[in-house]
């Protein structure tokens, strides 16, 4: 398969002389569309398929990964001092560039992110021969302060006069294969809780279907368990099969094992990881690169591209500041925020609007010399957009915010009036209520996004009404979702309408507090059996205390009778409804507490002169 609008030619992933793999032959030949100008004429036999270099990345496009755009250009054409080198490495030889310092990490990108169990499905994927997605490095005499520690291990600093590449995508990949595959072994560790999360084992003899990769903990892992670090390490791989041969598993062949082992070890060995080189050019030239070929793993945010061009060495990058900002915030009890959100403000503040096809150069260009001070308004604008969401809205928790864009929206305000009079505030309450309700902003775009910092900017300036006209709250929600923002609204509003609620023995239960321990925990199910319609409502959920293996119904069914009705009430639990729950009937129970918190939400709409949907109606996910 070949590229044949360019000069470029392109292959699947292998080098000349070696017999490409099947799996990866097959996905080159699938890669493009079949109207795509990339598509071959006919199928190439793989045995005759040579390269004249190794194709980095499987992608949407394959003129991309030829290093090409779609019209066949070289992407390096309209800049001619950078150039892009795609290889391919095995796993062994990005081990070496990190041993040896030649490949850091600049302290540009996000951190380390990863979680345990997508550093397990990672080795999954390379043993089966998936592609992981291309790595970006980026190969320059310009200099960066970088990442001293990957994947929890110490690096080298870089050895005089060699040349030093960057990673501009696939931290958290490198980090993950280095700090699983680079440990040392247990007796030579220091004694650290985050050892645990790079203790990776490959378990054999395992049914199929059962998970093949898994972390132990404790010091003696079974005899079965075969460490990753031992696959690239001749030492530790024979340890192990000593070790293995002298106490195989009860029903276990241990020579059976050890050949399983060795075809493990074999296929992560051999494993061959895409690689895009940029060579040259300034930082600009290189983040412009890679917002083309937009290599697979994480996406770069746009925040991320901003911070990158911004940044300059012995001074916090634009991620660094949006971290701190979000850390302070959380400090106060607030929650934490997405670093996105506040971006996003900087932006509005900076008076940039929020196009998706912003020029983030340009943009880097425009804040560059005002980056302290924009980040600064923003930290400003931040605190006073929460005191007014905890202490006017009564929104406890940063994670109950029913839509990013608000708070985007509210920071924008109180940059332009950080003393609001009554009636704007007024007129921020009714707006944050309807578009919650609403639903809004429930895949707004940019246009409306725009308009929506105009109407913010305007209102500030003394202006008129911005809350949006013609619209109906969505009905009450079928189901507890806190990823719907409609449910969201609802949990805002029932802390405010039962905010004194009580335990079983009739002490003040902090609904904030009981919150802030987990979101997703702290509406605990009364009935568990029944109709499955009925059961998923908001109406069967409360903040309750149980003891281990003792229901929330078994709460309520239990409490005293001197206790009873105040529980009750603090609740939102009518006598009707217990009724109910007391004669067995948990469906009763759940109809009459649903109308009756239905009625008391739009009682509480009303106020704002909204009208709700009458009915139930789907719990739409609209906050992801």
């Amino acid at each position: 398969m070949e590229c044949r609008s360019s000069s470029v030619t392109c292959s699947p992933m292998w080098t000349p002389g070696r017999s490409p793999d099947s799996r990866t032959a097959a996905s080159a030949r699938t890669c493009c569309p079949p109207s795509s100008p990339w598509q071959t004429a006919s199928p190439t036999p793989t045995s005759a398929v040579t390269s004249a270099r190794p194709c980095p990345m499987s992608c949407a496009c394959f003129s991309r990964c030829c290093g090409t755009s779609c019209k066949g250009r070289s992407m390096a054409a309209d800049d001619p001092e950078i150039s892009v080198r795609p290889e391919a490495l095995l796993i062994e030889e990005l081990m070496v560039l990190l041993d040896e310092g030649r490949l850091r990490v600049p302290r540009f990108p996000r951190p380390f992110v990863w979680r345990s169990q997508q550093i397990l499905e990672l080795f999954d994927s390379i043993e089966r021969g998936y592609p992981i997605g291309s790595l970006l490095f980026w190969e320059t005499d310009e200099q960066f302060d970088t990442f001293d520690i990957i994947g929890d291990l110490p690096l080298p600093t870089p050895p005089p006069g060699a040349p030093v590449s960057y990673v501009l995508d696939g931290h958290q990949r490198l980090a993950a294969l280095y700090g699983t595959l680079r440990r040392p072994p247990p007796d030579l560790r220091s004694p650290e809780q985050d050892d645990f999360m790079w203790s990776a084992y490959r378990v054999l003899g395992e049914a199929k279907g059962a998970l093949r990769y898994q972390l132990w903990k404790n010091a003696n892992p079974p005899s079965n368990y075969l460490p990753l670090r031992a696959t690239l390490r001749t030492r530790d791989f024979l340890a192990f099969s000593r070790k293995l041969f002298g106490d195989p598993p009860e029903g276990m062949d241990a020579d059976q094992l050890i050949r399983e082992a060795e075809v493990v070890a074999q296929r992560i060995r051999s494993y061959r990881v895409s690689v895009v080189r940029l060579v040259g050019g300034d930082l600009s030239n290189a983040v412009e690169v890679f917002t083309r070929i937009n290599t697979a793993g994480q996406a770069m945010r746009p925040s991320d591209m901003v911070s990158a061009l911004t940044y300059r060495a012995g001074q916090p990058s634009l991620a660094e500041h949006l971290d701190t900002v979000t850390e302070q915030v959380a400090a106060t009890g607030f929650g934490e925020l997405s670093s996105n959100v506040v971006f996003r403000a900087l932006l509005a503040i900076a008076g940039e609007d929020q196009s998706h096809g912003t020029r983030w150069d340009k943009l880097a260009r425009h804040v560059q010399g005002e980056l302290r001070g924009f980040v600064e308004a923003t930290e400003e604008a931040l605190i006073r957009a929460v005191i007014f969401l905890r202490d006017v809205v009564r929104v406890p928790l940063a994670g109950l915010i029913p839509y990013d864009d608000q708070l985007m929206l509210l920071i924008t305000f109180f940059h332009h009036r950080p003393d609001p009079d009554r009636r704007q505030l007024e007129e921020l309450t009714r707006w944050f209520w309807v578009t919650s309700w609403s639903g809004y902003f429930a895949g707004a775009g940019t246009t409306q996004m725009n308009k929506a910092i105009s109407n913010m900017r305007s209102l500030a300036k003394g202006g008129g009404g911005i809350t949006p006209r013609g619209v109906r709250a969505r009905p009450f929600p079928d189901r507890f979702d806190l990823r719907s923002a409609r449910v969201r609204a609802f949990v805002i509003w029932d802390l405010r309408q039962f905010p004194n609620r009580l335990a079983r023995d009739g002490t003040e239960l902090n609904g904030v507090d009981v919150l802030a321990r987990g979101l997703s925990t702290a509406y605990r199910s009364i009935v568990r059996i029944g109709d499955r319609f009925i059961t998923a409502s908001p109406a069967n959920r409360i903040m309750m205390t149980a003891e281990p293996g003792e229901s929330v119904k078994d709460v309520l069914l239990n409490l005293p009778n001197d206790l009873r009705d105040d529980v009750l009430t603090s609740h939102g639990i009518p006598k009707k409804a217990m009724y109910r729950l007391v004669a067995g009937d948990d469906e009763g129970f759940l109809i009459i507490r649903r109308a009756f918190l239905a009625e008391r939400e739009r009682a509480f709409m009303a106020r704002f002169g909204l009208a709700a949907t009458p009915g139930d109606g789907e719990t739409d996910i609209d906050t992801e």
